[in-house]
């Protein structure tokens, strides 16, 4: 009993380690894909996706990006895996939410 429970402790921290750089590599990836559109002012601040998105090789996240005081939540969906492929195409579904703010 106590051999399954290591299991499943060394798997769990596994996977969570899998989870928080799958987040990163698709923040990185995302920042790339604006810097080459020629929207580098546009700052990635953080990446939402489901329990489920590291093992799968396509997949729906929230994009939350700020340009000076305006901030927004895009809709994406990432087809690929950014860990284990070469090739990642990232597809805008939509906007979510659009927050502006005025600075004095």
């Amino acid at each position: 009993m106590g051999k399954l429970l290591s299991l499943i402790l060394v798997l769990a921290l596994g996977y969570a380690g899998v989870y928080v750089y799958y987040g990163h590599a698709v923040e990185q990836e995302a920042q790339r894909a604006l810097d080459e559109r020629g929207l580098s002012a546009v700052n990635v601040e953080s990446v939402d996706y489901g329990l489920w998105a590291p093992v799968s090789s396509s997949t729906e996240i929230t994009l939350n990006v700020t340009y000076r005081g305006a901030q927004a939540a895009l809709d994406l969906g990432v087809e690929g895996h950014p860990l284990f492929s070469d090739e990642v195409a990232i597809r805008l579904d939509g906007l979510q939410a659009l927050r502006l703010g005025l600075d004095f």
